[in-house]
């Protein structure tokens, strides 16, 4: 089959690699018929994560139609599915609480030592995301394996576009996770930073949550025109200074609650954020995390800090006085994908979210790393790339 598959720092390369199999008899083979590049996909492009190899093939938003299945599999051949990204087995600790993405098993225990040594506990089992998190090859490709395929792919309806549903695999319900990790109440302003996929999807739940006022912030213009058609106000940090920007429009109290949907890779002409680029670039430093900062100094008193955003490591000059002093709470974590599934496609399928407003490209998957390039460079434009096995320029 071809896949998209990384060799290095802005190398990714398509190549045929051999057809998936049958492994477990939970398994199930896909043949994909859309996948996306996702933010986090960037994080991997530009090296920031570590314990990828040559030749991983990368991608963890996708979907398509069931071509094999384990003897132990719920689905059954011909069916369209969604996959989420992380991999999950449905049983243990974690799982019987909804915590999907803490999944105890979806990783293998060969790949578990880092991680713990890292962050304490391993990493959860997630599609095409380095060999932290299970060396599992992705689906930017034109099939995949699909482990535990009884818990994590839900099947859908008849007659529903595949750009409808597509972001169910991660980043609708990441930023409706976002948004409920901000325990938002009805009246309440929120703040958001990035107006990425995640961001814009956040914004869009945040008011379906009961939010009175979202505040986005970014720098680039037609992300925030994508933000204000769904009603949010906007701030470019570029022209504007967002923490005095937010004292003024509330009335020198600050958002109810924030939500950092930049990540490790914050951009802006800021001293903070030119010493973060310099230690990253010198390997004397990992994140750069100047958006979490700013959230955390503009978050009103007893407010609630939510954070999407992918942080890989250490974080530097981390404001935890004012996070203390302040009596912020923080929420986080990769997203519990199969928990909102069944809710969020059902909203889909009432048009009470939208989705397909976000995909700007939509290009061969044979394509793939010219939409890697487009992604990276062009996020003024490209909001969103498609990829689509089998298309036709």
């Amino acid at each position: 089959m071809r896949a998209l598959t990384w060799h290095g720092k802005h190398d990714v390369r398509m190549e045929t690699v051999p057809d998936p199999e049958i492994i477990n008899p939970r398994d199930a083979i896909i043949r994909i018929t859309s996948t996306a590049i996702c933010g986090s996909d960037l994080h991997l492009y530009d090296a920031y994560i570590p314990t990828l190899q040559k030749g991983d093939i990368l991608g963890h938003e996708f979907m398509g139609e069931v071509v094999d299945v384990g003897s132990s599999s719920t689905l059954k051949k011909g069916q369209r599915v969604v996959v989420p990204f992380t991999i999950s087995c449905g049983s243990c600790f974690h799982c019987s609480k909804q915590q999907f993405s803490a999944c105890d098993n979806g990783n293998p225990a060969d790949n578990q030592d880092l991680g713990q040594q890292l962050y304490g506990e391993p990493m959860s089992g997630l599609f095409g995301y380095t060999h932290l998190t299970g060396g599992y090859p992705g689906g930017q490709a034109e099939l995949v394996r699909v482990p535990f395929s009884d818990v994590g792919p839900i099947v859908i309806p008849d007659g529903m576009p595949d750009d409808d549903v597509l972001f169910l695999s991660d980043i609708l319900p990441t930023g409706w996770m976002a948004a409920e990790n901000a325990d938002i109440e009805p009246g309440d302003t929120v703040a958001v930073w990035g107006c990425g996929p995640v961001g814009l999807f956040a914004v869009q739940s945040a008011f379906k949550m009961g939010a009175h006022r979202v505040i986005a912030i970014d720098h680039f213009p037609h992300r925030l025109e994508l933000a204000a058609k769904f009603g949010a106000e906007t701030i470019n940090f570029e022209e504007i200074d967002t923490y005095y920007a937010l004292m003024e429009m509330t009335g020198s109290i600050g958002p109810d609650a924030v939500i950092d949907s930049v990540g490790l890779e914050a951009h802006g002409f800021f001293a903070d954020n030119i010493i973060d680029q310099i230690k990253a670039s010198t390997f004397l430093g990992t994140d750069r995390p100047h958006a979490l900062r700013q959230a955390i100094l503009a978050c009103r008193k007893g407010g609630r800090v939510s954070v999407p955003g992918v942080y890989g490591g250490f974080i530097d000059k981390f404001p935890f006085g004012a996070f203390m002093e302040k009596g912020l709470t923080m929420k986080t974590g990769q997203t519990h994908v199969q928990k909102y599934l069944p809710k969020l496609l059902e909203m889909i399928g009432n048009k009470e979210l939208d989705t397909t407003f976000l995909i700007s490209h939509r290009l061969p998957l044979e394509q793939a790393p010219d939409g890697y390039k487009m992604f990276k460079n062009e996020q003024n434009s490209c909001t969103k790339v498609v990829l689509k096995p089998g298309m036709t320029v």
